[in-house]
């Protein structure tokens, strides 16, 4: 085997040190994840509480979600040149800032229940979610210089699952009958104080890589090696739109985000108007459980397929989940039954974790 393919082997030590960072790190992501995907469970009290419409409780989604795949962009060198760390814990304490301000908008009264009030929350979820775009960066970043390329298959399996555990725990905080019954603003103000937790751990844990963590030197041999071109918004426009395959990545993932992106915000509001479940019945606790686990089993299967069937290659599996994705969405347009519908959001699930 080629020996750019060979994996390395690493210390005790390293394995321990490299364990505590990933662990920090993807547990802090998927604490954010509960503070980006709590929305979805206030999408109807919204609407009763103010009076908005659909259309304007999409507003919010729309531009928050907008500035979110264009700071990505912008934010890259940025987390570069701050290093994943420093990067993972600005985005993660302005989360919890801009959770705890969005929720607040309960008792600013004076704003009253119309366009003043939209604003005020559509400006605060957009700063949310401009935090929230540094922490895929941060994740990326770190991991980069701690895990070597032939790694990598089986361990953004593993982060995977760990990421799909925040869906989990917003999931279960937010059906309980207790939280379930609490105004709106818990929504928010809860998964903010554990992402402020988080953002603490953070701060204390992770380093950018090994040698920070004195450990040495560590060459993870994949396209940025020996790489020491200086990053720019310049040199990432660069890379990215005079690279075919970056292009084709970018059409599929803002594909594949569309339909993530319409699940996750109004499923629950879905489930709640049309099958007329609360979000603390059993039956919707099945199904956003059943959601969960089978994003936790797409990423492992993702995974495992990439390096052991796939050669380390990961379109094919990509290929099979979207495959997945028109089966099961057709399904939901059709709405032939609850259960057919509850069987074919699992499928969507597990097939967006695949690609």
């Amino acid at each position: 085997m080629d020996k750019l393919l060979e994996k390395p082997v690493h210390s005790p030590a390293f394995k321990k040190r490299r364990g505590v960072n990933w662990m920090t790190l993807g547990l802090t992501y998927a604490a954010m994840y509960m503070a980006r995907y709590n929305f979805g469970f206030a999408n109807k009290q919204l609407s009763d509480t103010f009076g908005f419409s659909k259309t304007e409780i999409g507003t919010i989604i729309t531009i928050s979600t907008l500035l979110y795949g264009l700071s990505a962009i912008f934010n890259g060198p940025i987390a570069d040149r701050w290093g994943g760390r420093k990067a993972m814990i600005v985005g993660a304490a302005g989360a919890c800032v801009f959770n705890v301000a969005f929720g607040l908008a309960a008792y600013l009264g004076f704003l009253g229940t119309g366009t003043f009030m939209l604003i005020y929350l559509a400006s605060m979820w957009t700063l949310n979610q401009y935090f929230q775009s540094y922490s895929a960066l941060a994740l990326i970043k770190v991991n980069a210089g701690w895990f070597h390329v032939t790694e990598r298959g089986v361990f953004s399996a593993i982060f995977g699952s760990m990421i799909q555990s925040g869906r989990f725990a917003v999931y279960a905080l937010m059906t309980t009958a207790l939280v379930a019954g609490l105004p709106w603003q818990w929504k928010f103000f809860l998964p903010a104080m554990i992402v402020g937790v988080f953002t603490i751990l953070t701060f204390m844990f992770v380093k950018d890589t090994p040698k920070d963590a004195g450990l040495g030197d560590f060459d993870p041999q994949d396209a940025t090696s020996g790489d020491t071109e200086k990053i720019t918004l310049a040199y990432v426009a660069k890379k990215v739109f005079t690279n075919p395959i970056a292009i084709t990545i970018a059409i599929a993932e803002f594909c594949t985000g569309l339909v993530r992106k319409g699940f996750e915000e109004w499923f629950p509001r879905y489930m709640q108007e049309v099958h007329h479940l609360e979000l603390s019945s059993p039956v919707f606790q099945r199904n956003a459980f059943a959601v969960v686990i089978a994003g936790i089993a797409g990423a492992f299967i993702a995974g495992f397929m990439s390096d052991k069937v796939f050669k380390s290659r990961r379109p094919p599996v990509a290929f099979l989940g979207y495959v997945i994705q028109i089966i099961s969405l057709t399904i939901v347009a059709l709405a032939p039954s609850l259960e057919a519908i509850i069987i074919a959001f699992t499928l969507n699930s597990l097939a967006i974790s695949m690609v």
